[in-house]
């Protein structure tokens, strides 16, 4: 598919995602032809910026993402680059960009195709998307909408989000967008599956263990400690990116890899997703906080964050499914800020099987998605020079050339949007299931802080979290494979 046309509108377009991702992402799929000749853009913000001024910034995003650029191609990609000042609480701003997006409609041929990207604040989602509808700033060819996250604070807000954008736009049109599925080995995982029979056909629970996700970063929470204390780690990754990560590692094998059918197949899986019990948080689910060093500060001393806060910088904690090829399996995950590296990778433990050695380890399949992008397996194998066995790994990794080839995630993401392909996007049942979830932890949580007795474990910085995650495991002879 070439040359789509479409005028899209980014709410936020003064702002850092887009200057930092959005921009060179189009620039990208401009070269490639996607779009080109008939597409408009109108970046949105409270600051009075001029046309030209915007494409400055524009032609200073690419800049600075790019090693060559053709100046003259840039150039033209610039050309098709609007601003209009816009404050999205006043109704008579949303009259001024429909008039500007039908006179570049009439101008690049765009066939009434409109697609919207809210890239602000997430308080002003619903806001945004109740204007769409009310201000009738649809087109007549396809609309469609992408949602950055949090889709929501908890699931009652999420409901209410949805239901104000689903007044302007049919589920199939909402793109709710997570960077991580567009992640090179996260969309490895579902080849790697259902390719490979010698993977296939131990992806069960009489040979697998557990499963082990971890997201690890390295830094605190620098500036967004007033977004952060009212977020924490379990609603910033875990409602999104760590859960989609599992639902691909837990889902049966869709019929067919069409959109509809692995949404489908994640559907199917989730409705068995089993809800923690305020018993199964106190045991299987770990909390903390970063303390400080002679270089950096602990959490609660960070700017903008209440020094009594109880936001958890660290969570670990179990997921499992009642239906799917790993059904029973715990599937363990952590996240936090200050690790000792910033890494996120999957590790599958194989279960141990009596042999005659007596030695073998188990076996493990370990996915690397950051920094690098490599799969290995972990293997038994005979001494050279004494008796014994020893491990070995067995790896699949990409070269730097390959590297060079991956895209970005948000330009993958965005070219799927521009081609209406929504499977690595979430769907409404799928979140929905999430914050069901998510709202059971943090409901027992609460009922904790409520008591005057948080379990807000403490950790030192650059490492690999609180000590008490170490304590989540079903079974003592489990352990965490990423130490």
């Amino acid at each position: 598919m070439k040359n789509i046309p479409v005028v899209m509108i980014i709410f936020g377009g003064s702002g850092d995602l887009a200057h930092r991702k959005l921009y060179p992402a189009l620039f990208n799929l401009y070269e490639q032809g996607l779009i080109h000749d008939n597409f408009a853009v109108i970046g949105t913000a409270r600051r009075p910026w001029s046309h030209e001024y915007l494409r400055e910034q524009v032609s200073d995003a690419i800049h600075e993402t790019h090693d060559t650029v053709d100046e003259n191609e840039l150039k033209a990609f610039a050309s098709h680059f609007y601003y209009q000042s816009h404050d999205v609480t006043n109704v008579e701003h949303y009259e001024i960009l429909k008039n500007l997006a039908q006179e570049l409609d009439d101008r690049y041929s765009a066939q009434g195709n409109r697609l919207f990207y809210m890239a602000m604040a997430p308080r002003f989602f619903g806001t945004i998307a109740t204007h769409i509808n009310d201000q009738d700033l649809t087109g007549s060819g396809f609309n469609r909408i992408v949602v950055e996250k949090p889709f929501g604070h908890d699931l009652a807000s999420a409901e209410e989000l949805n239901k104000q954008i689903t007044a302007s736009f049919d589920e199939n049109d909402i793109f709710r967008i997570d960077h991580y599925l567009g992640k090179e080995m996260v969309q490895n995982i579902m080849p790697m599956r259902f390719t490979n029979p010698m993977v296939q056909n131990i992806w069960c629970s009489k040979y697998i263990k557990n499963i082990q996700v971890t997201l690890a970063e390295r830094l605190g929470v620098e500036a967004r400690g007033g977004y952060y204390d009212t977020s924490g780690a379990l609603r910033d990754m875990v409602q999104n990116h760590v859960f989609q990560i599992i639902t691909l590692l837990a889902m049966p094998e869709p019929k067919d890899l069409s959109s509809a059918s692995v949404h489908q197949a994640k559907q199917d899986l989730l409705k068995s997703l089993i809800i923690p019990t305020p018993d199964d948080v106190k045991k299987y689910f770990v909390r903390g906080q970063y303390l400080g060093s002679d270089t950096t500060f602990a959490y609660k001393q960070e700017p903008n964050v209440d020094p009594e806060s109880t936001t958890e910088t660290f969570v670990a904690g179990k997921v499992k499914f009642n239906e799917g090829p790993i059904a029973g399996v715990p599937i363990y995950f952590r996240t936090g800020k200050e690790f000792k590296e910033k890494k996120n990778r999957i590790d599958i433990v194989l279960k141990h099987i009596n042999n005659p050695y007596g030695q073998a380890h188990s076996n493990n399949i370990t996915i690397v998605i950051d920094p690098t992008s490599e799969i290995y397996f972990t293997i038994n194998g005979k001494r050279i020079d004494q008796p014994g066995i020893r491990r070995e790994n067995l790896t699949y990794e990409f070269s730097k050339a390959e590297m060079a080839k991956v895209p970005d995630g948000y330009e993958r993401l965005l070219h799927d949007v521009f081609v209406n392909d929504s499977t690595n996007f979430t769907h409404w049942s799928e979140l929905k299931r999430y914050w069901e979830f998510i709202d059971a932890v943090e409901d027992a949580w609460q009922k904790e802080n409520e008591a005057g007795n948080p379990a807000i474990a403490q950790y030192l910085p650059y490492r690999m979290g609180p000590k008490e995650a170490n304590t989540i495991f079903e079974s003592p002879t489990e352990h965490w494979i990423y130490e």
